[in-house]
């Protein structure tokens, strides 16, 4: 069952950001964008590379008022860890999920059953609450922070501007659509 177009449901969890131990909950989205960038596990190999990506990126996304939230079922604890430990992940200024209990993960059914690990998933969610787009990937394949703030620009552009849909490949400035009589069967 598709979560697109369906509201986040509750949590609570305990997240490390900026060197200080958080409560983040579901309240904390509401009213801006989010994204949640959900990864299987810390101190692995692919990991790192995306969460990274997505640091240098991050102020990026800030400016479009978009905050990031990488969750991954280890704990809030193991998350302070890896970012002290590692270069990569040291640069991270988001926040930075813990979920063993898997609360979260599962309710944006993005657990991999009788594992215990998140895919490798990314949702963007609308200043209501409401999830716009979705990623999985398996877990050899890597995600691009570039083409992630592509899709957040066409979700907001979508949003602020209705009749309007954005086409494949379209960047922020390009042309849309306005579907109507008159498109069908002219693309």
């Amino acid at each position: 069952m598709s979560v697109i177009n369906t509201v986040i449901k509750p949590f609570q969890a305990s997240a490390f950001k900026d060197g200080k131990f958080i409560e983040v909950s579901e309240k904390d989205v509401l009213g801006k964008w989010a994204v949640f960038f959900f990864y299987p596990a810390d101190f692995t190999f692919v990991c790192p590379t995306e969460l990274g990506d997505v640091a240098d990126h991050y102020e990026q996304f800030q400016k479009l008022g978009v905050e990031i939230y990488s969750v991954s079922t280890d704990t809030h604890f193991v998350h302070k860890a890896w970012h002290d430990s590692s270069d990569t992940i040291g640069k991270i200024k988001y926040t930075m999920i813990g979920d063993p209990s898997g609360v979260i993960t599962n309710n944006f059914e993005n657990m991999r059953p009788g594992v215990g690990l998140a895919d490798r998933g990314t949702f963007i969610v609308d200043p209501d609450g409401v999830i716009q787009a979705v990623e999985i990937t398996a877990e050899g394949i890597g995600r691009n922070a570039e083409d992630l703030l592509r899709k957040v620009k066409a979700a907001q552009y979508v949003r602020n501007h209705p009749g309007e849909v954005c086409p494949a490949k379209w960047n922020e400035g390009e042309a849309t659509l306005a579907p109507s009589l008159d498109l069908v069967g002219k693309i």
